[in-house]
């Protein structure tokens, strides 16, 4: 069957970029990346050729967790700018045809949120009932749940003599989904941006915001703490659906526009309800290859495994008709670090050009992250005292012996956030182009032969790379319609699938491996639409090539 890209929405037929603005461009020289500074750099995504962007939060925020614990959704962080700044970026994105998508944090808010300030002055005040407050068992907590960022779930608040909860930071306190009036203030607040003007939402931890009324205690294994990450108690809980309907009703019905939701915890099984009628998500982004290198936990760090990857890749691609595909985003570390070959210049540009084929050529809404069109790398941060992300922090908390410390600084150098938070690389000046002044973190010492000036010339670049990628993605229906097909090629070494579009088909080869592979003699007649070295040979792919063939 051969559909036409007319047929689909526009979430579906353009490519999103994700920019994290306290690192993306800083335009009055204080260290921080701000709006104004992405208004000065639409007309380099505009020649990318994405058509959206996903926007980090800039809401007004106390910053404890990168702008994920917010303080006032209706009000810009200063740091960031002024609203008419906001408004002047959306106008400016617009203009250039490029969407713009919000992100929506309403699991939790910043315990500086008005909301949560008048919810703990007194047990009777009308705000309580948004926070899930309980009293304690026994002077503990009132269950054994575990935090993402601490031990324990639960903060003690000594003048109302009850604890709250917060899955993340104690800055953190998550909002109480089943109170019909915090439903409502939030469903105000997003249609407030829609009118606005704003194409969608990316929902953070949006498979969270349901808990088990009961907040009983989880039954996984306990840190060592004692404390358990109970993820069947407070993750993708049937009043979830209940939830996201009535926001879609309430919100999104009638609107050209979308909302993508991070799907926490969502396996093959419990996905497809999400985005299946289209009346709850549009999208989902789920972490099953985003926890390929992990064993016990993300930190427990395991070799890449390719075929692992290969089925991961085939059982989503089986599980939902249209994916999200990404390779990185403000949590995770640089994919050519991660998953590609950095031992020398040659190859972490081939490994980068074929990772973006390997993931962005798939079925599915491809989503990059500022710089991954670069080939920027992980951060090799020389001390502690260089971090700013909590996560990271917290975790170094949790180390009672030098070993512990230093086994858990390695894991962090290899996927730590920050890794990914590092300053945009503009041009070869001080601090990469990013900022005049100081920046808040340190610039990835490289900037100064990786950077979007020198890319912006060289043909051969990984940035000119991108952009062939991107215009085959959006242009071709075979690319941005087809079916796909995972072939059984290439073992732990190689990947291959085919995309089909009707008559129309294409094929791509990718040797994710540092040595050569043989190519099958039965695709070797094809005409080659776009690959990462020059005069390939018909009989072999070389290190880390790759070959998109029509």
């Amino acid at each position: 069957m051969t559909q036409t890209m007319q047929q689909l929405p526009w979430w579906k037929k353009c490519v999103f970029y994700q920019i994290y603005p306290r690192s993306f461009q800083d335009s009055d020289g204080d260290g921080i990346g701000d709006l104004r500074g992405i208004l000065q750099r639409l007309d380099y995504l505009k020649a990318l050729g994405i058509g959206a962007v996903w926007l980090c939060p800039v809401y007004d925020s106390p910053n404890t967790d990168g702008g994920y614990d917010i303080r006032d959704y209706e009000k810009i962080m200063a740091d960031f700018g002024t609203m008419a700044d906001f408004d002047a970026l959306l106008a400016g994105l617009h203009v250039r045809g490029i969407r713009l998508v919000m992100d929506l944090v309403v699991n939790h808010t910043s315990d500086e949120h008005a909301w949560f300030v008048e919810s703990r002055k007194s047990r009777s005040s009308p705000y309580r009932d948004y926070y899930l407050w309980r009293d304690g068992k026994a002077g503990k907590e009132p269950n054994n749940w575990a935090s993402f960022f601490t031990p324990s779930a639960w903060s003690y608040d000594a003048p109302t003599k009850q604890w709250y909860l917060h899955l993340f930071s104690q800055k953190q306190p998550d909002l109480n989904w089943e109170n019909p009036a915090l439903r409502e203030s939030v469903y105000g607040m997003i249609n407030r941006w829609l009118d606005k003007g704003v194409d969608g939402f990316r929902m953070d931890v949006i498979t969270l915001i349901a808990k088990n009324p009961a907040l009983a205690d989880g039954c996984g294994r306990p840190n060592e703490n004692g404390y358990v990450m109970a993820d069947e108690q407070f993750a993708l809980q049937p009043a979830l659906h209940a939830y996201l309907r009535e926001m879609r009703q309430k919100c999104f019905a009638g609107r050209d526009c979308m909302c993508v939701g991070e799907g926490t915890f969502a396996n093959e099984k419990t996905a497809p309800a999400l985005v299946r009628d289209g009346q709850e998500l549009d999208l989902l982004f789920q972490f099953d290859l985003m926890d390929i290198d992990g064993g016990r936990d993300k930190w427990d760090v395991v070799p890449f495994d390719l075929r692992r990857w290969k089925a991961i890749v085939a059982k989503w691609q089986k599980t939902l008709d249209w994916n999200t595909l990404f390779l990185s985003n403000h949590d995770q570390p640089r994919p050519v670090s991660r998953f590609g070959c950095t031992e020398n210049e040659t190859l972490r540009i081939r490994s980068a050009k074929l990772l973006a084929c390997m993931m962005h050529l798939m079925r599915g809404t491809s989503f990059l992250y500022q710089g991954e069109e670069l080939g920027m790398t992980n951060m090799p941060f020389a001390a502690e005292g260089a971090l700013r992300d909590i996560e990271s922090l917290e975790l170094l908390k949790t180390a009672h012996t030098p070993a512990q410390r230093e086994a858990l600084w390695q894991a962090i150098l290899k996927k730590g956030r920050d890794n990914a938070r590092t300053p945009m690389q503009w041009n070869a000046e001080p601090n990469a182009g990013f900022t005049t002044g100081t920046p808040w973190i340190d610039v990835n010492p490289n900037s100064r032969t990786i950077h979007a000036a020198a890319e912006s010339e060289d043909p051969d670049s990984v940035l000119n790379f991108y952009r062939k990628l991107i215009k085959l993605k959006t242009e071709m229906p075979v690319f941005c319609c087809g079916t796909f097909r995972l072939l059984d090629w290439g073992g732990g070494q190689g990947l291959a699938f085919c995309r089909e579009n009707g008559t129309d088909k294409a094929c791509v080869f990718c040797n994710v491996s540092s040595a050569p592979l043989p190519m099958p003699e039965l695709y070797r007649h094809l005409s080659l639409l776009l690959g990462n070295v020059p005069d390939p040979q018909k009989d072999r792919l070389l290190p880390w090539e790759v070959r998109v063939l029509q």
